[in-house]
């Protein structure tokens, strides 16, 4: 456990649920583990205990990526775990892979609804359905851009075009929309609607008064900090103020929340991680401020800046776009300007 970890409290220790099977850490609300073949090696997955039109069963709250894998978890689950009872709805806290998936399966499966927002419900069809699915020839146009326009990376990259398609194959052709300030009733309790931008369109949060609880998704990780990124489908987007601007409203929570977070393990001292965001994020906007005052540079530049460990090309893309988020962070505020140079590459300074 590193220095900041030893700050928040984990309430269940080093406890939890086995391939499977699920763990209860709040009354009606059961955690779920499963794999993925990723550097983040695993997702968090909730069960909440529900009624709908006077049925009673459980909502799901996400849904890992869709292979086979999955699939017989999942099938574990739902023979050992729901005590006989269906599942009502699937809700998606937003539309990256791990998380919507298997959705459509599922929604299949029980003849449920998908709830999720509209923008991520979208985007997430345009990814499953469209010719370049996030990636090919717009993604590399837009890396090399930015300074990564070694021949190697541009020609993985164009072809990376069926990576999105790849792990969610199918989204459902319906859904319920969520937007901010919604409450929703999950069995007896009600649930709150907190959107929340910068790591994706428009993801949703929940949080239950009566139990103290935050199903915070991607947006507030204990462990890691949260992707957040600058792609090629909106190229000029200020997502670091959106994800610090977003953090910041958790703040309004009691700071004994149980926040339940998609990766890590369950904890409190939400105050305390807000502030530790806030002071990563300004810690590596200091030092990209330091980098672009000694020479104009591109994100390419900022990657060994900001992430000191090797990156192989999957998670380089990932970096890329993070050191963007950067760049155009200060970039907004006045403190950089941006030139095109003439291998079309955009580069930063310091404004004279």
């Amino acid at each position: 456990m590193n220095e900041l970890e030893n700050q928040l409290n984990y309430p269940l220790g080093d406890a939890m649920p086995e391939p499977g099977r699920t763990m209860e850490v709040a009354p009606g609300v059961h955690w779920i583990r499963m794999s993925l073949p990723f550097a983040l090696n695993h997702i968090n997955l909730w069960l909440l205990r529900d009624e709908i039109d006077g049925r009673q069963g459980w909502s799901v709250v996400d849904c890992c990526i869709a292979r086979d894998e999955s699939r017989a978890q999942w099938e574990q689950v739902f023979a050992n775990e729901l005590d006989g009872l269906p599942i009502l709805r699937v809700i998606v806290t937003h539309m990256h892979p791990d998380h919507i998936g298997l959705a459509d399966w599922l929604c299949q499966r029980w003849n449920v609804r998908l709830w999720i927002s509209a923008t991520d419900y979208h985007m997430a069809r345009l990814g499953a359905l469209g010719p370049s699915a996030f990636g090919g020839e717009a993604a590399a146009d837009y890396f090399a851009s930015h300074g990564l326009n070694d021949p190697a990376s541009v020609e993985q990259i164009k072809a990376r075009t069926r990576y999105f398609p790849s792990l969610v194959p199918s989204v459902p052709r319906q859904y319920r929309r969520m937007s901010d300030g919604d409450v929703l009733t999950i069995g007896d309790r009600s649930w709150r609607c907190i959107s929340g931008y910068g790591h994706a369109p428009e993801h949703i949060a929940l949080y239950c008064d009566a139990l103290k609880l935050l199903i915070g998704g991607d947006m507030m990780l204990p462990r890691i900090s949260t992707n957040v990124s600058v792609y090629e489908v909106e190229p000029e987007a200020n997502s670091l103020k959106l994800f610090l601007d977003s953090i910041a409203r958790f703040r309004e929570l009691p700071e004994d929340t149980l926040t339940l977070p998609s990766h890590g393990k369950p904890f409190t001292g939400l105050h305390v991680r807000i502030g530790q965001l806030q002071d990563h994020h300004r810690d590596r906007l200091d030092e990209v401020m330091q980098t672009c005052s000694e020479r104009p540079s591109c994100a390419a530049d900022i990657l060994p800046v900001m992430f000191k460990r090797p990156l192989d090309l999957h998670q380089k893309t990932f970096a890329m776009g993070e050191a963007v988020a950067h760049l155009h962070a200060l970039w907004y505020q006045g403190r950089l300007q941006r030139s095109l140079d003439a291998d079309g590459v955009y580069r930063f300074a310091p404004r004279s």
